[in-house]
C-alpha cells in the first residue's frame, strides 16, 4: 500500500489544472493532488510550448520544487499522459530527481506510438485556433461536447471551453503537429513502475481498444478499467469513479500485467469504419472488468481460474480473466438457456463440480487444486471428462462430473471469443464485414480458398489466420 501519497496531475490538449478540482476533492486524505499548466495552457499560457521531452522537463521541474518527501504519483489525462510516460522512463533510467515515482494514473491517455487521429481532423484543429474569436468559440464550444460521452455540467462546460480559449495557439499547434506525432515507443520500452489505465468506452480515437493496443504493452504491471458510457474528459466527466479506483490503485498496486493487450492492426479494425457502431460499441464493453455481483466462494473461484488454465491456456502476460467473467455470469442468472437436466442450476453445479475437484486433489496428492502442477490437474480433469472422478460429500455424482465438464469447456470457449483480445487471437475478421451504411456495406469480396482481402493482411500477418 502506498502511504499518503502526492498525485501530480497532468491535464489534456487545451485544459488547465483546474480540470483535476473535482476529483482532488474528492480523494482527500488518501493523496495530496498537486495539478500543474503544461507549458501553452491554464496560467502558463504565455509559454509557447514545446515537445514531449520539453514538458516533461517542465513538470520535473514543479515536482523538484514540490520536494515530495514521501512516494509520489504522476496521473495525466489524454497528451498529459505522454508526458508522465516520459517522465517514468527517465524514474527507471535512475533520474536522481525522480526518486520516489510509485505509479501511474493514465486517463484516456496519448499513447507512446503517434496518436491514431485522421489527418483531416488534426488540420481543421489546426487552422480553427487562428481563427476568428466567434469562430475560435464555436469550434472550443463543439470540441469539448465532442470529447464527453454525455454533457457535463453547464459550470464545468464553462470553464472547460474557457480553459481551451485561453490555450496559447503555438502550444496548441505544437501538440496537434509536433507532440501527438512523436514516436516514444523505443525509448519507452516496458515500464516496470505499476500503473492504473482507464478508458472511456465512448472515446473515439484513445477508448479501450486503442489502449490495449497502444499502452497497455509498455507497461509490465498494470490495470485496465473501461469506463461505459464516458468519453476522453475522464476526471471531468466521472471525478467520483475516478477517485475510487485511484484509492483502489494506492491501496493495492497491480503486481502484474491484469488486462490482455490487442495487436494494433485488430484495434485499428475495430475503430474502422468497416466496423458498425453498434458492435463497436458492444466489443468496447465486453473488454470491461465485470465488478460484481459474483457467487462463487473465494475457494471455487480460485479452482476454477486453475482448471481454466488447463481448459484453453493463454500465452504472454495480461490474460483475460475467464473464472471471473464466468463467476459473474453465474450470479446473474443469465444463460443461454440450455443445460444438462440431470444437473442442478447453473451456480450450484459450478460450486459442487469444484468442490469435487478441489477435494479429490486433496486426497491424492494433499493439496488444493489450484496448488497442482500441471499434470497433476490435467490427470484430475480426465478422471472427471470420463466419469471416474470420486465422489465427494456436497459434490457432483461422477456421471455428473462429466456432464458439468463438457458444460465448462464450451463456456470458456465462448467467453474467451466473446473479448476483443480471444477475436484477435485467432485472427477473427469477421466483425469488419458491417459498417453503418446498410446500402454500401463493406462485406467480403474474395471468395477463393485462402484468399485475404487487402484489408484483412495487416491482421492476419500479426495474429495468423483462422481459416
Amino acid at each position: 500500500m502506498i502511504d499518503e501519497p502526492v498525485l501530480f496531475c497532468l491535464h489534456f490538449l487545451g485544459g488547465s489544472a483546474r480540470e483535476w478540482r473535482s476529483l482532488a476533492e474528492r480523494l482527500g486524505p488518501h493523496a495530496r493532488c498537486v495539478a500543474i499548466d503544461l507549458p501553452g495552457f491554464g496560467d502558463a499560457a504565455d509559454h509557447p510550448g514545446g515537445d514531449v521531452a520539453a514538458m516533461a522537463d517542465h513538470v520535473a521541474a514543479r515536482i523538484r520544487a514540490e520536494g515530495p518527501s514521501g512516494p509520489w504519483l504522476v496521473a495525466g489525462n489524454s497528451m498529459g499522459a505522454k508526458v508522465a510516460l516520459a517522465l517514468a522512463r527517465r524514474h527507471e533510467d535512475g533520474d536522481p530527481a525522480l526518486a520516489g515515482l510509485a505509479g501511474l494514473v493514465l486517463l484516456a491517455g496519448s499513447p507512446p506510438c503517434p496518436e491514431p487521429m485522421a489527418e483531416e481532423r488534426r488540420r481543421a484543429m489546426i487552422a480553427w485556433i487562428d481563427a476568428d474569436p466567434e469562430t475560435r468559440r464555436r469550434e472550443a464550444e463543439a470540441f469539448v461536447s465532442a470529447n464527453v460521452g454525455a454533457p457535463l455540467s453547464p459550470e464545468d462546460h464553462a470553464r472547460t471551453v474557457e480553459d481551451v480559449l485561453r490555450a496559447n495557439p503555438q502550444a496548441w499547434k505544437a501538440w496537434l503537429a509536433g507532440g501527438a506525432n512523436e514516436d516514444w515507443r523505443e525509448r519507452i520500452g516496458t515500464l516496470r513502475i505499476p500503473a492504473l489505465v482507464v478508458s472511456g468506452a465512448q472515446d473515439g480515437d484513445l477508448g479501450p481498444e486503442a489502449q490495449a493496443a497502444l499502452t497497455l504493452p509498455h507497461l509490465a504491471r498494470h490495470r485496465h478499467v473501461v469506463a461505459l458510457g464516458a468519453g476522453h474528459l475522464l476526471p471531468l466527466e466521472r471525478p467520483d469513479e475516478m477517485a475510487g479506483l485511484i484509492r483502489d490503485f494506492l491501496a493495492a498496486p497491480p503486481e502484474t500485467a491484469e488486462a490482455p493487450t490487442l495487436p494494433p492492426a485488430f484495434a485499428a479494425l475495430i475503430g474502422s469504419e468497416r466496423v458498425n457502431t453498434r458492435l463497436r460499441t458492444t466489443l468496447r464493453e465486453r473488454m470491461r472488468e465485470p465488478d460484481g455481483p459474483f457467487c462463487l466462494s473465494a475457494e471455487a473461484r480460485a479452482t476454477l481460474a486453475a482448471c481454466l488454465d488447463r481448459v484453453l491456456p493463454q500465452a504472454g502476460a495480461g490474460k483475460i480473466d475467464l473464472a471471473r467473467r464466468i463467476d459473474a455470469r453465474l450470479a446473474s442468472g443469465a444463460g443461454d438457456g440450455w443445460r444438462f437436466a440431470a444437473l442442478p442450476p447453473d451456480a450450484e453445479a459450478y460450486e459442487r463440480a469444484l468442490r469435487s475437484l478441489d477435494a479429490a486433489a486433496r486426497a491424492a496428492h494433499g493439496r488444493a487444486f489450484a496448488d497442482l502442477d500441471d499434470t497433476d490437474r490435467d490427470g484430475l480433469l480426465e478422471a472427471a471428462a470420463a466419469g471416474r472422478l470420486p465422489e465427494s460429500p456436497g459434490g457432483l455424482a461422477p456421471d455428473l462430473m462429466t456432464c458439468w465438464f463438457e458444460e465448462l469447456r464450451g463456456e470458456a470457449v465462448r467467453t474467451f471469443l466473446a473479448h476483443p483480445a480471444g477475436l484477435a487471437a485467432i485472427g477473427f475478421t469477421g466483425i469488419g464485414a458491417g459498417g453503418d451504411e446498410a446500402e454500401a456495406l463493406p462485406g467480403y469480396r474474395l471468395t477463393g480458398l485462402n484468399a485475404r482481402e487487402p484489408w484483412e493482411a495487416p491482421i492476419l500477418d500479426t495474429v495468423g489466420d483462422a481459416r
